[in-house]
């Protein structure tokens, strides 16, 4: 990978060969339904910095944001959640309790459980829905948030997309079969990534279990999806009551490219509706942007700079 250009911090923008200086510690605590749930910890617990909570997509989790993790705590705490069923979480019992409003719940049990009252919020696709709910139901705990190829829109093309995937594909044999798939699969929209980054991917995508891929959630996750596809047809409920819930923050919209989650004129609809709204577009990215652009970490150093 070719080496990126410093930020306006200093730091070298994210890369999958950074290292953090301090391993991030690991946190269990319990829901108000019962699961036990993981968080990785990563910086000064005590920083007088805002603390940032980032939440992942649909089956991902908080491998996800190792890299920004690493590139931001050096002088702020960094919470990468794994949302319940995915990771290191307990797996629920039923198909019916994974749901952006119970991750939402477990969301501020995790920040009781860690003494945070309010946070900056990094959503992705998933995670930026759960942003949104968060602000309609809590919106004191919101400091900021960062929306990750997300908004009040989604495309309904896109969801079926990845429904036709998810909770269905099976794990790779190997590390190598493991990237070449995801190659194969999400090369169109991510053309500039190398062999190397594809690699990284497959091991933030999936578990390792006796030396091989492993699927890393649990597939009735996606039950709920296919069901509300199937009784939306083809018209998606929007969420812009939600993000209007936003408007006493400032937030930063991020889009991929070639995204077909999130389409560009949902981002100027975003702008129009919310006064302190910053936009950027990633370059050679779908859904989502990986969070190491050089364009992504300038966009997040400059919104941070305001806690």
């Amino acid at each position: 990978m070719t080496t990126k250009p410093k930020t306006s911090r200093g730091r070298k923008a994210g890369s999958s060969r950074i290292v953090a200086p301090v391993p991030p510690r690991d946190i269990f605590y319990t829901s108000q339904d019962g699961l036990k749930l993981f968080a990785r910890d990563y910086g000064q617990r005590h920083s007088t910095a805002t603390p940032v909570i980032c939440l992942p997509g649909l089956t991902r989790n908080s491998k996800d944001f190792e890299m920004l993790a690493t590139y931001l705590s050096k002088d702020r705490r960094i919470l990468c959640p794994d949302l319940r069923g995915r990771g290191r979480s307990q797996y629920c019992d039923n198909w019916t309790d994974y749901t952006p409003q119970a991750e939402m719940l477990d969301i501020f049990d995790l920040m009781a459980a860690v003494g945070i009252q309010r946070a900056i919020f990094v959503g992705t696709s998933r995670g930026g829905i759960i942003t949104m709910l968060m602000a309609a139901h809590r919106p004191n705990a919101i400091l900021g948030a960062i929306l990750n190829d997300i908004g009040p829109e989604i495309n309904f093309a896109g969801l079926k997309r990845i429904a036709s995937y998810a909770g269905v594909m099976e794990a790779p044999t190997t590390w190598t079969e493991a990237a070449f798939k995801l190659r194969m699969m999400n090369e169109r929209e991510f053309p500039t990534l190398s062999g190397d980054d594809w690699y990284a991917q497959a091991r933030r995508t999936f578990a390792e279990k006796a030396g091989a891929p492993a699927i890393d959630y649990d597939t009735k996750i996606v039950v709920g999806l296919r069901k509300g596809l199937d009784a939306a047809n083809g018209v998606l409920p929007d969420m812009w009551a939600q993000f209007k819930a936003l408007k006493h923050v400032p937030v930063l919209a991020l889009r991929g490219e070639n995204s077909d989650i999130l389409a560009a004129e949902t981002i100027e609809k975003m702008a129009h509706e919310h006064p302190k709204l910053m936009t950027v577009t990633v370059k050679d990215r779908g859904h989502v942007p990986l969070l190491d652009e050089p364009e992504a970490l300038k966009a997040i150093d400059a919104y941070l700079a305001q806690f």
